[in-house]
């Protein structure tokens, strides 16, 4: 059994489409082990995202993700990190495959960084490090 950190992002709490990502995701056999309504500070997403600082998307992905409440899931299942980011879509929605979150409920705003409603840990050591920062 692995878990992952599912993130609905501010973009898709703002727009009410929370209900719809969990129903996608239960009803693709995923187990929501927790979930939390979160208004994440700067430390934590700089934590989060540290990998990317230095880069010129990272103060904007910040910004973003202070923009509005976010909601933590852990997720469990079978190649649990693998398949939510199947489900997800590719990162840019305009591209994301038709029958994904992202290629259903996404779009490009012309933001300077790109809202794309989800983020889904990639790997099982990003999803331990992520599910700690947060979930403690």
């Amino acid at each position: 059994m692995q878990h992952t950190l599912v993130l609905v992002k501010p973009d898709g709490v703002a727009r009410g489409l929370t209900g719809r990502i969990l129903a996608r995701i239960e009803a693709k056999g995923y187990v929501i082990e927790d979930l939390r309504l979160v208004h994440p500070e700067r430390a934590l997403l700089e934590e989060h995202y540290a990998e990317h600082q230095g880069k010129p998307f990272f103060e904007p992905l910040v910004e973003f993700m202070l923009s509005g409440p976010s909601v933590a899931v852990r997720l469990s299942g079978d190649r649990v990190i693998e398949g939510f980011r199947s489900l997800a879509g590719t990162t840019d929605p305009t591209t994301a495959a038709p029958g994904t979150i992202r290629g259903d409920l996404g779009r490009d705003w012309g933001l300077p960084v790109q809202q794309n409603l989800v983020h889904g840990s990639d790997s099982e050591e990003s999803s331990a490090r992520e599910l700690a920062l947060w979930f403690g």
